[in-house]
């Protein structure tokens, strides 16, 4: 990336679906949460309609509760957005893309990839988190450019659209205006790195230290690429 610092955008978009992974959204979100007491921000919430969306996995494949839901538990969180696809923000530069077992769903996950194909060319910089980048994949919008995704879905991503150049190993990936992650966990780290790129690096570790979190700060370092090969 670029050492010249961008004009800060302030109109930020989370997209959500049925079965999408909490910490893919919430783990970004809480880290805009603090740089928005320093920073200005706007949030809106995208969804394909304005009822709750539920973090809950197991009612999208019924019948399946041998993958999804072992124990036959029953737990999910829900958030209500703020738009949907069909009347979106007037304005968006940062759209954040998560990943989760909605991604596998074609109900959950394709009004998702519609949308990104419908909103990338006006938008600055897409983020996704996780399988997420499989839907950005999908969309045609990673065309060679180079991605990651989570590394237990890897071959089942990357399998959906060969075109993407697949890195392995990273943590996060910065190509152009398109950041993704690799699973869960790496949305924060990539988030970390992305406010750095907007407004340094001090800045930047001052959130994380709010948040009493340790950053991976090296973006192809992932220790977890390795299960791959499990």
């Amino acid at each position: 990336m670029s050492g010249e610092s961008p004009e800060p955008p302030v109109h930020w978009s989370v997209v959500l679906f049925p079965g999408f992974q909490a910490l893919d959204v919430f783990g970004p979100l809480d880290i805009l949460n603090l740089v928005a007491r320093y920073k200005k921000i706007e949030l809106s919430i995208i969804a394909a309609t304005l009822d709750p969306v539920s973090t809950d996995v197991a009612p999208l494949f019924p019948g399946r509760q041998d993958v999804w839901n072992l124990a036959g538990s029953k737990i999910g969180q829900s958030v209500v957005p703020t738009h949907t696809f069909d009347s979106p923000p007037e304005k968006i530069e940062v759209l954040l893309i998560p990943g989760g077992g909605g991604t596998r769903s074609r109900p959950s996950a394709e009004p998702v990839v519609e949308f990104i194909k419908k909103i990338f060319s006006s938008i600055r910089y897409l983020l996704t988190v996780c399988t997420g980048s499989g839907l950005a994949a999908r969309a045609g919008v990673l065309d060679g450019k180079r991605a990651t995704s989570n590394k237990r879905a890897w071959k089942e991503v990357t399998a959906l659209r060969t075109e993407p150049i697949w890195v392995q190993r990273a943590r996060w990936v910065a190509e152009g205006n398109i950041w993704s992650s690799s699973g869960i966990s790496a949305g924060m780290d990539m988030m970390f790195a992305y406010v750095e790129y907007i407004w340094g690096k001090e800045f930047a570790n001052t959130i994380a230290k709010r948040m009493e979190y340790i950053r991976n700060e090296d973006w192809d370092n992932d220790p977890f690429w390795e299960v791959m090969n499990e």
